[in-house]
């Protein structure tokens, strides 16, 4: 499946990537923030 031109252009590969990048870096960061806190405190109670 071919891309139409419009999609091709190089700020489009930068605007999806900067997407993915933030939704990976906000993803590890509310694991650290949330999942790591929740999983300390249930092994003290």
């Amino acid at each position: 499946m071919e891309l139409p031109n419009e999609f091709t252009h190089p700020a489009f590969f930068t605007g999806v990537g900067a997407i993915i990048g933030y939704g990976l870096i906000l993803a590890v960061l509310t694991a650290v923030v949330f999942g790591l806190p929740y999983l300390v405190f249930s092994l003290f109670l």
